[in-house]
């Protein structure tokens, strides 16, 4: 266990292969689910289908099992809210319709090249797009930007779920992410947010940078956007932040996103925890998730003795301050194994 772990005990995780049946359980105020390893498109940099990550296509848990287990972890976990993912989780419409019900706050994250489908006001669509037309085709398939932008664009006035369209930020399209977020504005899509490609373990491709630094330009094309965009624009400026040299490094070798969202695969007919969301063979040190550094601008860790927070946390910091110390579940564990 890292220093920064033992003095930030909210941040203190299990091993990926303990999660599912540590005693007694940890909690975690949210969970992201494949619910499917198919998928409508082939989209190059996805990191679902690298090897090493559960993604046989035919390992599919049908609807009325899955449900019963994912309320089933949602009671055991204390799990608040999901990420229904994919695959294309979209194929799977009809288990969606109903699972949605099992939480108060669901996301879903989808190609958008499937009509979305109004499921109420606790449901956000997180509908990918990585730049303008002819970069986001190049990684997706011809078309998928002109039918995606068609979905968003035939959606009624009255729909109630939240649209939200989440660009991949690239070493590729880092210049042109305006021209996403011009072309979005005014349609029914609520807001923007950026993810920073996540690559694997060794890779070094025209979409990865070479390093921290390196990124750094891309931070600032994105806060800049911010800037100039502020509802726009979801991400919050001090997550951007964070995301710059001096605490990359503290954010991810102390992930937040191990303790604040269990991630769950799909493998051999049952449900099975990867390393993190992104699977068994991201490279941690280069990591860019949204959702990792989004969180970490809302709880407490080692980066602020580098970046001072300047409002109070709120929600979030409250779950992960107030629930069981995962020093002591471990302990119970090694009890066990005497």
């Amino acid at each position: 266990m890292s220093e920064s772990r033992q003095e930030y005990p909210h941040l203190r995780v299990p091993a990926p292969g303990d999660r599912l049946y540590l005693e007694p359980p940890p909690q975690y105020p949210a969970a992201m689910i494949n619910v499917t390893n198919r998928c409508n498109l082939t989209c190059s940099h996805c990191y679902l289908y690298v090897d090493g990550n559960p993604n046989a296509e035919r390992d599919q848990i049908p609807d009325d099992e899955l449900l019963v287990e994912v309320e089933r972890l949602r009671d055991r976990h204390g799990i608040i809210a999901i990420v229904w993912m994919g695959g294309e989780p979209m194929i799977r419409r009809r288990f969606l319709e109903r699972a949605v019900s099992l939480f108060s706050k669901n996301t879903i994250a989808t190609n958008g090249t499937i009509a979305l489908t109004d499921l109420g006001p606790t449901v956000t669509y997180v509908v990918s797009l990585d730049g303008p037309p002819d970069l986001n085709d190049e990684l997706r398939g011809a078309g998928v930007y002109a039918k995606a932008r068609a979905n968003v664009m035939s959606l009624a006035a009255d729909f109630s779920s939240v649209v939200q369209v989440q660009c991949v930020v690239t070493r590729s399209n880092q210049h042109r992410l305006r021209e996403l977020v011009v072309d979005f504005i005014g349609t029914r899509a609520d807001g923007i947010t950026f993810s920073f490609f996540c690559p694997a373990e060794g890779e070094q491709s025209e979409l990865a940078w070479p390093s921290l630094s390196a990124r750094e330009e891309a931070v600032d094309l994105v806060l800049a956007l911010k800037d100039e965009y502020p509802r726009f624009v979801w991400n919050s400026r001090r997550a951007l932040e964070l995301m710059r040299v001096p605490t990359a490094d503290l954010v991810t070798s102390n992930c937040p996103a191990e303790r604040t969202v269990m991630p769950l695969y799909v493998s051999g007919g049952q449900i099975t925890t990867p390393r993190c969301c992104h699977g068994n063979k991201v490279d941690c040190a280069r990591c860019g998730a949204w959702v990792v550094f989004s969180h970490a601008a809302k709880i407490p860790g080692p980066w602020d003795e580098v970046l001072p927070p300047t409002q109070p946390y709120g929600f979030l910091a409250q779950t992960l301050l107030e629930a069981p110390c995962l020093e002591s579940q471990q302990d119970i564990q090694q009890e066990k194994t005497r």
